[in-house]
């Protein structure tokens, strides 16, 4: 029996939050992203997975790199695009579609012979005020990269949605609209993050970019994964390594910052900030101890956390204690902790084991 922490990872779930994806946006074809090691769920496996989408996002270069390396010969979107010379011969041998958004990038490829023709995306900042080009620039890039020995005729625009988390903002329909407007005959438009593919129909265009909603996470801050029929794909569990039976007045953990209000079991469960449990969750933030709901007490430590069992008298040393996944949804951890899912996923730590669920034949892989 494994003591320490362990992430579940059910590819089952994966399988079936691309199926929502493919409901909501039945015409577009599918971007899925798996950049930051698909949300810390491990990117080559999540690639395995989701072999139905019509290509992989990722951030950078190397990750690209990673997924040709393990043998994916699907296209492959390069988010962030190329900055220097020797990036740009490795995305043309990889076949690797880039990113365009900034002027610097664009010389970079007017000024470089390579083997192969790149796809390029034009990437417009319409609203986000991040990265992307200035609308007005885009007919001239447009013009510059058609002219471009290095970069394939077929161009295509793409957008990033800044507030597709509220369905009640009007900017994405606008940055949609704005994107649609510098479209020519024949340019493929790319915009519907989960928000977009789930609350904005006008941004189901030819492509879309589902994230977090493929690892069974809401994006909307009022509405459940549930509601939205998404599965979670990550479990993060651990067991309980200790009980003890601690008096009225007792105060708990590093700072004492809680105070045993009466007589009470306090449980030590094996999983810390070194594992990636957020450090900043406060008290009262639910686990679940062999199924039924705890809460936090006191500061979590690099190894271990302290619970509350006064509601679970049954509770025993190596009781199942899961922490986010599958009966309590990772949005509601995180908004304890005052962040988001996707940090989440992200900050599990190298340390935790991986069991890949019903991964391509159904096997179970460490």
């Amino acid at each position: 029996m494994l003591i320490g922490p362990q992430a579940l990872i059910d590819h089952s779930a994966l399988r079936h939050n691309l199926g929502v994806v493919r409901r909501h946006a039945p015409a577009s074809k599918v971007w899925a992203v798996i950049k930051a090691d698909a949300y810390g769920h491990g990117m080559e496996q999540a690639a395995i997975s989701l072999s139905n989408a019509d290509g992989f996002a990722v951030a950078r270069i190397a990750e690209a790199l990673r997924l040709r390396q393990s043998g994916v010969d699907k296209p492959i979107l390069v988010l962030a695009g190329a900055f220097a010379i020797d990036e740009l011969a490795e995305a043309a041998h990889h076949r690797l579609e880039l990113a365009v958004h900034q002027l610097e990038q664009l010389a970079l490829l007017e000024h470089d012979s390579l083997e192969e023709q790149l796809r390029a995306w034009i990437k417009v900042d319409t609203g986000m005020h991040r990265l992307g080009l200035d609308p007005i620039d885009v007919p001239a890039v447009v013009k510059r990269l058609s002219a471009c020995p290095s970069v394939h005729p077929q161009l295509g625009l793409m957008t990033h949605l800044a507030n597709a988390d509220d369905p009640q903002d009007p900017l994405s329909d606008l940055q949609c609209e704005r994107l649609r407007a510098l479209a020519s005959t024949g340019q493929a438009l790319n915009i519907g993050n989960s928000g977009g593919i789930l609350a904005f129909p006008s941004s189901r265009v030819d492509w879309v970019r589902p994230g977090i909603m493929l690892y069974g996470s809401s994006p909307f801050p009022r509405r459940s994964a549930d509601a939205l029929d998404l599965k979670p794909v990550m479990t993060l569990k651990t067991r309980l390594i200790a009980i003890r039976n601690q008096r009225r007045g007792d105060r708990i953990g590093y700072g004492g910052t809680y105070r045993c209000t009466e007589d009470m079991p306090v449980g030590v469960a094996a999983i810390g900030y070194g594992d990636g449990y957020p450090r900043h969750a406060p008290d009262n933030t639910p686990v679940l101890v062999a199924g039924t709901r705890a809460c936090l007490v006191g500061r979590v430590s690099m190894d271990s956390i302290t619970l509350d069992l006064r509601g679970i008298p049954e509770a025993s040393p190596g009781d199942e204690v899961v922490l986010w996944g599958r009966g309590l949804p990772a949005e509601e951890i995180a908004r304890h902790a005052e962040t988001i899912s996707y940090e989440l996923f992200c900050g599990v730590t190298a340390r935790v084991p991986k069991e890949h669920l019903e991964l391509s034949s159904g096997r179970n892989r460490s």
